[in-house]
This record gives structure tokens, sequence and C-alpha cells, in this order.
């Protein structure tokens, strides 16, 4: 497959000069967002609206630059995303419209309709095939996404605490499944908690939205019901004492491979195009319900049609960078006892892994990991 090329501005701005959403609008046309037939079709923009109480998502003012060129070629846009698999603000339609309007994304602010891709209780969704798939045969993806004609993403690139950062294919492949997609491609492996390390503060029940923890009132332990659990990762997350890891190694590893083919479901056979800003970079996804400093300075915005080069090249240009002092990255790697992963992601979230997901989506044609940088 021949390198694909990804467009790129950086943050900078002058006196009087372009806005940062000016910016943006000029990067997707010059990336050739105008190639896509857009007349009086309907476009889904697929983005994070934040978790309420953090505030490291994508300023909605980014997305209402990228509806403003939507509709100036033609385009009907409307932004969407699917429903969560765990307690929080977007469980449902109605609390994750709050949640939306209540951190800025509004038809006002936005331009534009928001749409929840899978319904009122997150089971609206349709059966994708995956040609090529070796998880997933069929994919479980919000309807609303699936009937749309035209597919764009804009994501957000930060850290995460599972598959070490969260771009463009986690966006598209996690983010437009329904709750039953999203328990499918968390379902390969179940953690793990160490008794001497947890010290019951129950924190991580509190992310649980399946039962699949239970406190033991006589140890004051907290154990998994593997019944019950989904392998969904929220606790690991929580967890501020380590007390909590995953039973199958390649636990990460299978949920990358089943999100770049949940990823390659949505964007099959239909024209689709990619965006993704790397600014706050959170060491967490945006679906914590708080945020930590950056662990990276702010970069640039990348657009691309490749989903995937999109992501290699986000990865390099953070690789590259210096780690912001005083971040949990940074604080990681002035232990005594630091190992170097030669990562950033790693460094930050050790138990994170990154690389099969990219190998994997390479694998199965979702795009190609050579890129041209074509800078503004």
């Amino acid at each position: 497959m021949n390198p694909s090329n990804v467009y790129f501005t950086d943050f900078h701005t002058v006196a009087f000069g372009d806005s940062l959403p000016v910016k943006l609008k000029k990067l997707i046309r010059k990336a050739g967002i105008e190639k896509l037939d857009l007349e009086g079709k309907f476009v889904a923009i697929k983005m994070h609206f934040g978790e309420l109480g953090n505030i490291s998502y994508l300023r909605p003012n980014y997305a209402r630059a990228v509806a403003d060129v939507v509709k100036e070629l033609g385009g009907k846009p409307f932004l969407t995303d699917c429903n969560t698999m765990y307690p929080g603000s977007r469980k449902n339609a109605l609390e994750h419209l709050e949640c939306a309007w209540e951190n800025g994304f509004t038809p006002l602010t936005v331009g534009c309709p928001i749409i929840i891709g899978d319904g009122l209780k997150g089971t609206d969704d349709i059966d994708v095939p995956v040609q090529g798939g070796e998880y997933v045969k069929t994919a479980k993806i919000g309807r609303a996404v699936m009937d749309a004609d035209v597919f764009i993403s804009l994501t957000h690139f930060k850290g995460h605490e599972m598959t070490g950062f969260g771009g463009a294919i986690k966006n598209i492949g996690m983010g437009c499944g329904s709750r039953a997609g999203k328990t499918d491609q968390h379902s390969s492996g179940k953690p793990h908690i160490t008794p001497d390390l947890c010290r019951g503060c129950r924190r991580c029940q509190k992310e649980c939205a399946n039962r699949g923890l239970v406190f033991d009132e006589e140890t004051r332990k907290m154990h998994v019901d593997q019944d019950n659990c989904v392998g969904c990762g929220r606790c690991l997350g929580s967890c501020n004492f380590d007390a909590i890891s995953f039973d199958n190694d390649a636990a990460n590893e299978l949920l990358n491979c089943r999100m770049a083919e949940y990823t390659k479901a949505v964007v099959d056979g239909r024209p689709n195009f990619h965006i993704s800003l790397i600014v706050d970079v959170s060491p967490n996804c945006d679906c914590h319900g708080e945020n930590d400093i950056p662990i990276l300075p702010d970069i640039g915005m990348f657009a691309s049609f490749d989903p995937l080069a999109l992501d290699q090249a986000c990865v390099d240009a953070c690789l590259a960078a210096a780690p912001i002092p005083g971040s949990q990255l940074a604080n990681n790697m002035a232990k005594k006892d630091f190992i170097d992963h030669h990562d950033h992601f790693r460094n930050s979230t050790p138990e994170s892994e990154w690389r099969s997901c990219l190998a994997h989506a390479e694998k199965i044609g979702l795009g190609s990991r050579e890129y041209n940088l074509i800078k503004m």
C-alpha cells in the first residue's frame, strides 16, 4: 500500500491573524475534504462530548468549524457519539445529551443537530459485517452512525490507561459501538485484585456498571465477580494503588484488534474523512469524570482520509515531544524504580499497549502506517 497523505498545522497564531477554528477549516480543505460528494448528504461527525467533570475534551468551537465546512459544501452534518457501558453521565441518550449541552455542545454552538448514535437506551444498533475480520465477524454499530451517507471523525488525541492512547481508531471503533458493541470489544479478559494492595476504598466499585466488583465487609477488600465482569477496564483506571491488573496478559492486545475491526466496519464502503487534534493530552480517556494535567505539550491539528496513517502520525509526533514537568509521565520517569519503555504512553501507563492496534489495522486493510506529512 502506498503512503497516505497526512496534513498538519500547529497551534500557533499571530495577533489579528487566523483563529484556531479558522486554521482547522483551512487544514481540512487543504487535506481534500472537498473531494467528498457532500451535496444533500447526511454527514455524521463522530466525536466525544466529554464526561461531566472532565474539561480536557475538544471545545465545541472545533466541532463548529468542521460542521460549517460540511454545510458550505452542501452537506447536512450532525454530531454523534454512542452511549457508554459504564456508570456516568452518558449511559443513555437523555443523560448523554444533557452532558453534551452542559459541556457546551448545543445546536446553537456547533451549528448542527446532535444525535446519540445508538438511541435512547443504547440498544438501537445494526449488525455490520467486518470484511477480513479475525476476531469480529459482525460489529454492533449505532444505527444513526451507519445511516449517515458520509462519516467524519473528529478526535481528541490523548492518553488511555488500556490502549496507550485514544486516537482516531478508538474514537471510531469503540465510540461507534453500541453498548453491546462496547461489551463485545472488551470481553477478552477479566481483572484481578491483589488483596495486599487493595485499600478497601471502593472507588473502583463506583466505576462498575455490571455488578462485577464485590466488597467483602469482613476483610474490607474488593474482589471480582467473574460471572458479571465484562472486562471493560474502568476499574483499572480508577485504582490509585495498583491493586488491579488483568488476568489475561493479552487482553489489551485483543481489545486493540477488535477495536480496529470495529473501525473497519464503520468506514468500509462509504466516503470518510478524519481529523485529530493533539491538545490537552491528558493521561487518561475523556470518559473519566476528571482530567489530570497534560503529559505532553499541545502539538497541532492533523487531517487525512486514512485513519490509520493519522494515528501513526499523531503517535510519532507525541513520541518526539518532551514530557511536561510535573505530569504523570514526568513523575513516573523520575521514580527510582522506573523502567524506561522508550514510549511516552507506556511510560505514563505501563500496563497499557497500543502497537498491536496499528499493526492489526494495517493487516486487515484499514489503511497504511506509512505516510507523507504535509505541513501547512
